[in-house]
């Protein structure tokens, strides 16, 4: 076992479980042991919520303007421990070293977000009467909580950690525990950069835990990044404990590529968006639709995902169970007349023999009712539908239930803002096929892609993160008494 094993993480320090339950982490890059993890009772989760609760007032009461400090250090940080952090990054979920560089960079981006939140949550004061004045503040909720997935294990912690803290709030964060060594590492870079004991918490575990966050009288807010089928159920549990949740599911998200798009230009993008951190993304693209004769085009993607190696720059699946599922959709879709055209099964990489890796799969000829083009594949795989219309196209994009992101790949300028205006998606691309906004823009979905209001990141969690104060004020008594008095 390479790590020690790992503890949850209340009130500034390390401490064991109140049980013996335990997972082993495996790496995905070769299949050994990295640690173990503890499956924590609900007992934990309590003591967590009563650090993060004792910790609040002090840290609600501390002005933004000095609660953000915490952030610039933290930033700094994060830019200090880059190599370490992505290395863990890589070990632990099977990233190429890259794609975890790349992870961490969006960390240090959404964390200077955070430090701008004082000239975003400023308030407004106006007179509204002579003599009277309305003031409207963002306060925050209290102890909220975070359940976050294995395949971003920096990325997604930092949707939510630096802009719920730096509101006000006390934070608990349920990492995935197939993934949970890097939220153990962030917790020592927080106390590093001078945050508060107690402020932010982690605890381990598996679905007790789930539930536990969403059934604590004490958690005002919970935030979840998983599959559909979850996010419903905690979205479901938490309101009905009347929590606020902005829970984010699963997406199929659908390439449109038109003839007149550029041949090397949509091929690099198509296979890129498809294949990157092994297509474990809720943005990968997992289906692309050709609008008439795009041979040449799909010809030219194949080329491109021959380039893609595993255990090159191509990182592994999560498990075994996810590689074996991967590989059953693939053959399914061949069973059912599908055309593989580059088949990334039985994939095995030199010296990491017990790694779990899938290869760049392009799939031709797929109807849309194929399970390859319905169901969240989450690996390496692009699914190819022919129409002859756009409208057809969009008619297959809209049809299915997912809303995270759609693609458009074409030089016509007028199609593009009608498939942008038509398509059923939060995220939209022309051009590019992994569609994710830049800070400040936020991130989120439609459909069953999210439930809740708002989004995660950006502007618009500053709604999610905090409630709004109003105050209305009147000091001279010469103004008189009238319908606002």
């Amino acid at each position: 076992m390479k790590y020690t094993a790992i503890q949850n993480y209340i009130n500034g320090q390390f401490v064991s479980a109140g049980t013996s339950k335990t997972m082993e982490v495996i790496s995905p890059l070769d299949g050994n042991l990295l640690s173990t993890v503890p499956m924590s009772s609900r007992a934990d989760l309590d003591t967590a919520v009563a650090a993060a609760k004792k910790a609040f007032p002090a840290w609600s009461r501390t002005p933004i303007k000095e609660r953000v400090q915490v952030f610039f250090k933290y930033k700094t940080l994060l830019e200090k421990h880059l190599k370490e952090l992505a290395e863990l990054c890589s070990e632990e979920n099977g990233k190429t070293y890259g794609e975890s560089v790349a992870e961490i960079e969006k960390c240090i981006e959404l964390t200077e977000f955070a430090t701008s939140l004082p000239q975003l949550v400023t308030g407004e004061v106006l007179e509204v009467s002579r003599g009277v004045e309305c003031r409207t503040e963002h306060v925050p909720l209290g102890v909220v909580a975070s359940i976050v997935p294995f395949n971003f294990p920096s990325m997604v912690p930092n949707w939510t950690l630096p802009n719920a803290i730096a509101l006000g709030n006390c934070m608990i964060i349920k990492p995935s525990e197939k993934v949970p060594l890097s939220c153990g590492r962030l917790a020592e870079l927080l106390k590093e950069a001078g945050l508060p004991d107690g402020v932010f918490n982690v605890v381990h575990g598996d679905v007790e835990i789930v539930e536990a966050i969403c059934d604590h009288p004490d958690i005002e807010a919970v935030s979840f990044v998983g599959s559909t089928k979850v996010a419903k159920i905690v979205y479901q549990r938490a309101t009905s404990n009347y929590k606020r949740c902005l829970a984010l599911g699963g997406a199929k998200n659908h390439l449109m590529v038109l003839p007149n798009a550029i041949t090397g230009m949509t091929a690099q993008n198509v296979a890129a968006s498809m294949s990157g951190c092994a297509g474990q993304r809720c943005m990968a693209a997992s289906a692309m639709i050709g609008v008439g004769n795009v041979d040449a085009i799909i010809d030219k993607i194949c080329e491109e995902a021959r380039k893609i190696v595993p255990g090159q720059n191509l990182g592994a699946v999560i498990n075994k169970a996810s590689q074996e599922r991967i590989e059953r959709f693939i053959g399914e879709a061949e069973r059912d007349g599908a055309k593989i055209l580059v088949d990334g099964r039985n994939t095995k990489v030199a010296g990491k023999e017990n790694g779990t890796y899938v290869g760049p799969t392009v799939i031709d000829h797929v109807t849309p009712a194929m399970s390859v083009a319905t169901e969240e594949i989450f690996g390496p795989v692009i699914s190819i539908m022919r129409t002859n219309t756009v409208d057809e196209a969009l008619a297959i994009e809209n049809a299915n239930p997912y809303g995270n992101a759609a693609s458009v790949f074409t030089q016509n300028g007028g199609m593009a803002r009608y498939i942008i205006d038509r398509a059923s998606a939060g995220m939209i691309g022309v051009n590019v096929g992994v569609p994710v906004p830049r800070e400040p823009f936020s991130f989120g979905g439609w459909n069953e892609s999210k439930f809740g209001v708002g989004d995660i990141t950006g502007k618009s969690s500053i709604e999610f993160w905090t409630k709004l104060k109003k105050s209305t004020t009147k000091w001279n008594a010469e103004a008189g008494v009238n319908w606002m008095s």
